[in-house]
């Protein structure tokens, strides 16, 4: 039975209805009001709940005591996998990886698992077909690219986010293709596939609904969930792992993970599952019209993901501060305040997408994003003249790079055609006479102007040209001479 608001620690009040899956492990949902000791209402599940970082925890016991309990004894295990299907993570994986350091701050391991083994099964979870397969190398071009990731981000939270008056856990990253890759289909399916019953894995909501569709469901899909249980029990064995944070669409496998153990060994283990984080038009987070908000600086820039939280609406704007950064609860009201007083200037926004900019690109990507931000939108020629080669590429991701040869009395005319900014002859001499040329912001009306350092010609050896609304030119000069200051 599924409670609300209330079941999660003893003599607490609850309310609401159940759903029990046929054959599965009663969960209970995490949407609750205490009213219980100053103990427990600072204890970390409590604190993940307010925030609403956590959905449903399962077996039904945890969700009263045994869960707050082992938090509270001492230093526990809580892993999350990660599978390298793309490679990049992106935004929608952002709130599982915010969950798992949340445990770190509190002195807990933690394990970021990533699935070199099963992103070649595929997990039918959430998805209305089957999954591409993946060739090796892809995978394995993928792992290294989401581990790299996965890194900086843990790196990122310790150096700007980590109060050093508390003691971090430790953090491991795995690849389960480590264990699976010297076994063959017999040895698996003896020892692993003998310990689960069909009933149950067919009753799993990521089966039933896979089974009812059209194009129905592989036996290698259907497989995913004996993989994911076994994951579980190896980290259980070799790394005292009790605790599994997964998404919403993951309960089923989560739930077999503790079946398995349970069955094997006796031990009782957990599953914590996070929200399905969606925008106000009903999509899942960075995921609008296909159009993936990704993690990794050359999948989305800074620049980018700090305008994706920049432009969220004002209805999403708290609650996303409450999942997605490690501001203390006051601290989110007092921004909220700032933004009700002055809502033009929008701080709980800033204070957003700064945050987690900050947070998967570290300082030095805040910094890129705002100069970026200060460049485009706000004509900024300094933030402009800062910029490096790089940071122009990702801004302008559509605009062609061109290396020049900086010669005496180049001309403005001479610059945009050799950039191939214009048509050449009398059409592209009319273009900048009329002012459909811009260079660094300025526009630039005067086809015999000879190129002014300073001007056109910025100190970090650049200049930008657009001609018309949208196309983008990037020139970086060569031999330039010093500008001065």
């Amino acid at each position: 039975m599924a409670a609300s608001i209330g079941r999660f620690f003893s003599r607490v009040s609850w309310h609401g209805s159940c759903i029990i899956l046929k054959n599965t492990l009663p969960c209970i949902s995490l949407r609750y009001t205490f009213h219980r000791s100053a103990t427990t209402q600072s204890g970390l599940l409590f604190s993940l709940n307010k925030r609403g970082i956590l959905k449903d925890a399962f077996p039904e016991n945890a969700a009263q005591d045994q869960l707050p309990q082992l938090l509270q004894s001492g230093c526990q295990t809580v892993y999350c996998g990660f599978d390298p299907t793309a490679d990049s993570l992106h935004v929608g994986n952002l709130l599982a990886i915010v969950g798992l350091l949340h445990f770190r701050s509190a002195g807990h391991n933690v394990i970021a698992l990533i699935g070199g083994a099963t992103a070649q099964i595929g997990d039918p979870s959430g998805k209305t077909s089957e999954r591409e397969q993946l060739p090796s190398d892809v995978v394995e071009d993928n792992t290294r690219a989401i581990r790299d990731s996965l890194q900086r981000i843990f790196t990122n939270h310790e150096l700007h986010f980590h109060n050093d008056s508390k003691k971090l856990g430790t953090v491991t990253l795995l690849n389960n293709l480590a264990w699976y890759k010297d076994w063959n289909v017999v040895a698996f399916l003896s020892e692993v596939g003998r310990r689960f019953r069909m009933g149950t894995l067919l009753s799993r909501h990521s089966v039933q609904s896979r089974l009812k569709s059209a194009e129905g469901m592989s036996l290698t899909e259907f497989s995913y969930q004996l993989f994911q249980a076994y994951d579980f029990y190896h980290l259980n064995q070799n790394h005292s792992c009790k605790i599994q944070l997964g998404g919403t669409d993951q309960l089923g496998n989560l739930m077999s993970g503790h079946e398995f153990i349970h069955k094997v060994t006796g031990q009782d283990v957990y599953g914590l599952t996070i929200p399905l984080v969606t925008s106000s038009a009903g999509d899942k987070l960075g995921k609008t019209a296909g159009n993936a908000v990704w993690l990794n600086r050359d999948k989305t820039s800074p620049f980018d993901l700090y305008q994706f939280f920049l432009r969220q609406p004002d209805s999403s704007v708290e609650w996303y501060l409450k999942l997605f950064t490690f501001l203390p609860l006051a601290e989110v009201e007092r921004v909220m305040e700032q933004q009700r007083q002055e809502p033009g200037k929008r701080p709980a926004h800033k204070r957003l997408a700064a945050e987690i900019t900050k947070l998967v690109h570290g300082k030095e990507g805040l910094e890129s994003a705002k100069r970026c931000t200060n460049a485009l939108y706000h004509s900024n020629l300094q933030a402009l003249e800062q910029m490096s080669d790089a940071e122009l590429q990702e801004l302008f991701r559509e605009a062609s790079f061109h290396e020049l040869l900086l010669e005496p009395g180049t001309t403005v005319l001479d610059a945009c055609r050799r950039a191939e900014a214009i048509p050449q002859g009398g059409k592209g001499y009319r273009m900048v006479s009329e002012g459909a040329v811009w260079i660094n912001h300025s526009k630039t009306d005067s086809p015999e102007q000879v190129l002014i350092p300073g001007q056109h010609l910025l100190a970090n050896g650049l200049s930008l040209l657009k001609v018309g609304k949208k196309n983008f030119h990037i020139i970086k000069w060569l031999n330039l001479p010093l500008v001065p200051k």
